[in-house]
Parts: C-alpha cells; sequence; structure tokens
C-alpha cells in the first residue's frame, strides 16, 4: 500500500519534536515513541477532519498531550501505589544559568517538575509555541499557561541550583 506523500511530510516535519514533547511527558524513550505514533495513527485515521491545515502543528501537539493524559489516568486507576499531589510555589531559570548546565541536568531537572508546569514549559522555550497556543493544546485559559510557564521557570531554578531565586526575580517571574 503506497504511503501518502503528504502524511510522509508530516511525519518528517513533526516527529522530532512530538517526540521530544513526549519524552519530556512521559520520561521514558520507550513511552514518548509510543505516544508519538499513536498520535501519527489517530491523524491518519481523523486527519482529514481538520479544516485549516496551517493548524496540523497545534492539533498534532494536542491529540499527543491528550494521549499522554489517557494513559496517566488508566495507569492512576490501576496504580497499587497511594497517589498524593503536592503542591509548590513554583519555578524559574535565567539564561546564564541554563548556558551552565549539561542538556542532561536540564532534562533530569524537568523531570522532577510536575506534569502541569512541565508540559507549558516544554512546548514554550523546545517547540516555541505562543502563550495562545500553548493553552489550545493543553486546554486550559491563557492566564493558567502564563502562571504554570512563571512557576515551572521558578521550580527548574530552584532544582538546577538548589536555590530559591532572589526575591524580587520571584515576584518578578510570577507576574510574566
Amino acid at each position: 500500500m503506497p504511503v501518502d506523500p503528504e502524511f510522509e511530510r508530516l511525519v518528517k516535519l513533526y516527529y522530532q519534536d512530538l517526540y521530544r514533547f513526549g519524552f519530556s511527558l512521559t520520561r521514558s524513550e520507550a513511552d514518548a515513541c509510543d505516544l508519538t505514533q499513536q498520535t501519527f495513527y489517530i491523524w491518519a485515521n481523523k486527519g482529514h477532519q481538520l479544516k485549516d491545515v496551517a493548524k496540523v502543528k497545534g492539533w498534532l501537539f494536542t491529540t499527543l498531550h491528550r494521549e499522554f493524559l489517557q494513559i496517566s489516568r488508566r495507569q492512576e486507576r490501576f496504580s497499587e501505589e497511594p497517589f498524593s499531589e503536592v503542591t509548590e510555589a513554583l519555578p524559574d531559570v535565567s539564561a546564564d544559568v541554563v548556558s551552565r548546565m549539561d542538556a542532561h541536568q536540564v532534562v533530569e531537572a524537568l523531570g522532577q517538575i510536575e506534569e502541569g508546569y512541565r508540559a507549558p514549559l516544554v512546548l514554550y522555550y523546545d517547540q516555541d509555541l505562543s502563550y495562545k497556543q500553548i493553552a489550545d493544546v493543553l486546554q486550559i485559559p491563557l492566564g493558567t499557561v502564563q502562571s504554570r510557564i512563571a512557576r515551572g521557570k521558578n521550580r527548574l531554578f530552584q532544582l538546577l541550583t538548589d536555590t530559591d531565586p532572589p526575591a524580587d526575580k520571584a515576584n518578578e517571574y510570577a507576574r510574566s
């Protein structure tokens, strides 16, 4: 069966970005690969329903995130370990700190951040999506995206430096 050239083009264009987003959510190469493949499988079956082809990137990221949430919910339902939610006053990392880090340290620290903050950070910094696009992908209000990115940056700063951001910076980040 011949492969649709448009489908093949989309896979070449977005596979790596979707995989990285999936990896940031799952912290597992195999799970990220499965999520990415499932996203393209869904596209192959339902992509024709998208009316505005210019929104394909957002559609793919939204689909991957939804699949991740479904899998997470299923795992929580069948998990034998108790689930506890921990809320934290959340993060930020300055450019000079990041330039001194190696990518492995940043990925490890990012993996320690709660998914609700990790996803917006990855979509903003790694995928260069706007706040509005992130709100659409994650299906949350624009203000929530802004606060999660600010708090996520603060938490990342804490994890990478083992210190709290200066009070004036913490307030500045909370407003961004």
